[in-house]
């Protein structure tokens, strides 16, 4: 199955401004990928008017992704700080709107790297449908939706697995899955069966190798992933997501301490030859 390809800015620049990004979306439009996705790591990084002429001008689709930094938590937080994080969401929401994208991606629920032993996860997971929920309808007002990512274990004690997220937004109008195959390598026993779990709940996808280096350099069955995709009925775009090793909003996550391809450009351009080879065969 044919499917549109894009590609994380988070490969080069973080945090994205309009000048990385002025020039980034010319690079990436003219190696042939047909969406790229924008990270907001705080609100007015870049500018969203201006992001969405240059991409209309560029032929570019636009997928956003949050960013739960330091301070930012759904769950056993301060009102405050959870009142702070709605609102840090809806932002991001707005963004997404103005540049078309039709999912905002990423953990929203905790700050990535925080984790801690829970003593009782369904009460957890009742106050993340809590407090996710009016930014659920917020987003749905404005026809996007809140793609929720597991991550590794090392980056969050919540949710890890696709069957856990299933469970923790059951019933939660205005959310969807984001999948992230570097995560699953890790937390799921069986990549493509977790998938085709995950079914139409599948807001978004994210792929990288599982070294977060380029897709097709690693040991995982993309042929399997892409097929389960095809059964879970994800018509959405595959991202290419890695990081520089100057991120800095969230370096200690990302833990890239070495190159990953010899330029960052090649991780972008051999992840996008390879996944073409496979959903245009």
């Amino acid at each position: 199955m044919s499917r549109p390809i894009g590609v994380n800015t988070w490969v080069w620049a973080s945090p994205l401004d309009d000048e990385a990004l002025a020039r980034l979306a010319v690079r990436v439009r003219d190696w042939g990928f047909d969406a790229i996705e924008l990270p907001v790591e705080s609100p007015g990084d870049w500018d969203p008017e201006r992001t969405a002429d240059l991409l209309r001008e560029l032929g570019l689709d636009a997928t956003v992704v949050l960013v739960m930094g330091p301070g930012r938590e759904l769950v056993e937080a301060p009102r405050a700080v959870v009142a702070e994080t709605q609102d840090y969401l809806r932002r991001v929401v707005d963004a997404a709107a103005a540049v078309g994208s039709p999912v905002i991606a990423g953990p929203a629920y905790a700050s990535v790297g925080r984790t801690w032993r829970i003593e009782d996860r369904p009460a957890v997971y009742r106050e993340l449908r809590a407090n996710l929920a009016p930014v659920g309808d917020y987003a749905a007002e404005r026809g996007i939706t809140i793609a929720v990512e597991p991550l590794n274990r090392y980056e969050t004690s919540l949710i890890n697995t696709v069957d856990q997220a299933l469970d923790a937004l059951d019933g939660l109008a205005g959310c969807s899955l984001a999948l992230d195959v570097y995560h699953m390598n890790i937390e799921e026993t069986d990549i493509p069966a977790a998938i085709v779990r995950a079914g139409d709940r599948i807001g978004h996808v994210q792929v990288s190798a599982n070294d977060r280096g380029a897709p097709g350099r690693d040991h995982l069955d993309w042929r399997a992933i892409l097929h389960a995709l095809d059964l879970a009925g994800y018509p959405g775009p595959l991202v290419i997501e890695s990081f520089t090793a100057h991120n800095a909003t969230i370096a200690t996550a990302a833990s890239i301490w070495r190159p990953l391809a010899p330029t960052q450009d090649d991780i972008a351009v051999d992840g996008l030859t390879f996944l073409r080879s496979l959903t245009d065969a």
